[in-house]
């Protein structure tokens, strides 16, 4: 089966693959123009095609006579920002077609939608149960391409925890914790909403399959139990990871202002005895041929008597 691109509309960045009688519409960062090509061709409610241009939309399920729509949340990383962010994907399903937008950042999405478009046999496998199944290959690619997210950040705990301890902490490992901190609160964000839609995500959508795909579906929520799993996992780690940073850097700080006073009170009789004999007064020894060693002797025997008094004290 041929590849159906749409190319009627210069400015339209739509494009579409074809087989057995249904079509995947694929959006890429769409635009006022997309939407209006979709209103005019299909009849989607307006609050829909908004929804479809906000990025601060919940995931969730809009359930039509017609069609369903679908706003589903991804964890997608920023390069230039060097951080976890969400990721919208929008979907339209309906009888013979499916229509996915997004920002073009969720790397498996696109490869599929590329696999169907140069391989007519991944058009045959992913296609030929309707457009149901195809959503449902769609969400279980994206949902398995977050558990290697979840262990990148397991290995960049496991990163920081043997600096921690093996006492090699650099000036940013306090930043490190924050970013991964931060990421961890980023995609609990994500995921938290998305375990109901997944979980009610095949009631809606058995009317566009022509297969029994429950036992699928029982999988594929399993598959986010356990990323949820890991995050909770994740989030308590790099708490403790936190406390366990900052009450040893405390305790570092603590013992070097003890060590700095301990050496500052063993020297203060040798500050006193110089500062004694350098005030232009007479004292005792000043004018004999032995000063220098006698005040020398004085001031070892006060530091002697200082630190005997500290280590009787067990300050030292």
């Amino acid at each position: 089966m041929a590849v159906v691109q749409n190319s009627k509309i210069p400015k339209l960045r739509m494009e579409s693959v074809e087989f057995g009688g249904l079509v995947w519409y694929d959006v890429e960062r769409p635009t006022e123009t997309e939407t209006l090509h979709l209103s005019q061709n299909f009849s989607f409610h307006p609050l829909d095609l908004d929804d479809v241009l906000s990025k601060r939309q919940r995931p969730k399920i809009d359930e039509y006579k017609d069609y369903l729509f679908f706003v589903f949340h991804f964890p997608a990383y920023n390069k230039a920002e060097r951080l976890l962010m969400p990721s919208q994907l929008s979907v339209f399903i309906g009888q013979g077609y499916l229509i996915t937008l997004h920002s073009g950042n969720l790397k498996p999405l696109m490869k599929l939608f590329r696999e169907c478009e140069l391989d007519e046999e991944s058009r045959k496998e992913y296609m030929r149960h309707g457009p149901g199944y195809l959503l449902y290959r769609i969400v279980d690619r994206l949902v398995d391409y977050c558990q290697p997210i979840v262990n990148k950040i397991l290995d960049s705990m496991d990163a920081i925890e043997d600096e921690i301890f093996a006492r090699r902490r650099r000036s940013g490992t306090v930043r490190d914790i924050s970013m991964l901190r931060r990421d961890i609160i980023t995609f609990r964000r994500t995921i938290w909403p998305m375990r109901a839609v997944i979980a009610g995500l095949e009631p809606k959508i058995k009317r566009y399959i022509d297969t029994d795909l429950n036992v699928y579906f029982g999988d594929l929520i399993d598959h986010v139990d356990k990323i949820w799993d890991g995050l909770d996992e994740t989030k308590e780690v790099i708490e403790g990871l936190s406390s366990t940073f900052d009450s040893m850097s405390i305790n570092n700080y603590n013992e070097g202002i003890r060590i700095l006073t301990i050496f500052a009170t063993i020297s203060l009789p040798t500050l006193l005895v110089a500062s004694i004999y350098g005030m232009n007064i007479d004292l005792p020894f000043q004018h004999t041929e032995h000063t220098i060693i006698i005040v020398g002797l004085l001031t070892l025997a006060a530091t002697t008597i200082t630190a005997a008094v500290l280590r009787w004290l067990k300050i030292i």
